[in-house]
């Protein structure tokens, strides 16, 4: 991929894990994601519309955090649930299982997945791996080690499929960020209107941007570009997830950026039930990825938004999410972009 950007220092991968892992031994990243009712409530659900194919079963939690999935999946009949958990918050995992009676059911396992020996093979899967943009982190990698190691034959994954979406969408406030340049001189009388194109640089960069989208700005019907079943995708597959788009838009506005994001479907008898981090949902703590174009560009109805789009490892971190575009909007030549996750986000999920 080394194409796509310009290549930085390499880390080892024992220096990748643990990072990733250190970031998971604070209380505040567990109070984020518990709190997110959204996500919380339909794991919640998935697990007991599925209490059938868990009753009496032995399931395997990858990356099991508080451990509150496999609280859920007990609360469902487990027979065994392995709960693995490779940082020290497996510690606080420990005394909640304690603290609500299923130490004899749930065993917690501080290591990484990778390295572990179970006594058997397990029916179910469950694992809450999502990253932003989906792929940030590559837990995903994690789970399809599982699968392949340790679920038996015809076993349950929890979710089972993943999709990824992408929609064109207008932002009135980098709009007003840029015009405010144009506004100082009649503020103060003095003239700062050549700040609009370093402003434009500054704001509209190649940034992986976390952010909630509202419903308003979002200028297209959603393309799905990409499906991941789980129980068939392939680490290979992971080092380059790709598809193509063509969206249309709905009226007269301007194109700011790209927004990526995602669903996960929990399999069930009657109607799968979707956990959507959509704009057009209720907020969930991993928002939308939005992809600023280097200049807006101003649209009509029916205008054709097309291209391709990549997402694959960062060289610098293999935890770490790039994204490649190439798109064309109107009667406008083709553009290409590479985006990556920036600092803040580089810890968390």
């Amino acid at each position: 991929m080394s194409q796509h950007g310009t290549k930085k220092r390499k880390l080892d991968r024992s220096t990748e894990d643990y990072m990733y892992f250190d970031s998971y031994s604070d209380v505040t990243i567990h109070e984020e994601m518990i709190a997110d009712t959204v996500r919380t409530n339909t794991y919640r659900m998935g697990i007991f519309k599925n209490s059938k194919s868990i009753e009496g079963k032995v399931v395997l939690d990858v990356g099991a955090g508080t451990g509150v999935l496999s609280l859920f999946c007990a609360q469902a009949g487990a027979r065994k649930v392995y709960a693995v958990e490779a940082s020290s918050i497996a510690d606080q995992a420990v005394r909640i299982v304690k603290l609500n009676q299923m130490e004899d059911r749930i065993e917690i396992i501080k290591a990484t997945l990778e390295t572990i020996e179970l006594t058997e093979q397990v029916d179910v899967i469950v694992s809450e791996w999502m990253g932003y943009a989906l792929l940030h982190e590559s837990m995903l990698n994690s789970v399809i080690f599982a699968r392949d190691k340790w679920l038996k034959p015809g076993g349950l994954i929890l979710p089972s499929r993943a999709d990824l979406y992408i929609a064109p969408i207008n932002d009135l406030v980098v709009e007003g960020r840029l015009d405010f340049w144009s506004t100082v001189k009649g503020q103060y009388g003095v003239d700062m209107s050549c700040m609009t194109d370093f402003a434009r640089k500054c704001i509209m960069n190649k940034d992986i941007t976390v952010n909630p989208v509202t419903v308003e700005d979002v200028l297209s019907h959603p393309c799905k570009f990409a499906e991941l079943d789980l129980n068939t995708v392939t680490l290979e597959q992971l080092r380059d997830v790709r598809g193509v788009f063509r969206c249309q838009c709905f009226g007269s506005s301007s194109i700011h950026a790209l927004c990526v994001w995602f669903t996960v479907t929990f399999p069930a008898e009657e109607k799968a039930l979707v956990l959507s981090t959509s704009p057009f949902k209720p907020e969930t703590h991993w928002k939308q990825a939005v992809l600023y174009l280097d200049d807006a560009v101003d649209v009509m109805q029916d205008t054709n938004v097309e291209g391709e789009i990549s997402l694959y490892p960062s060289e610098e971190n293999s935890r770490h999410i790039c994204i490649h575009v190439d798109y064309v909007i109107g009667e406008q030549k083709k553009h290409s972009k590479t985006f990556s996750i920036p600092d803040q986000y580089l810890e968390v999920k």
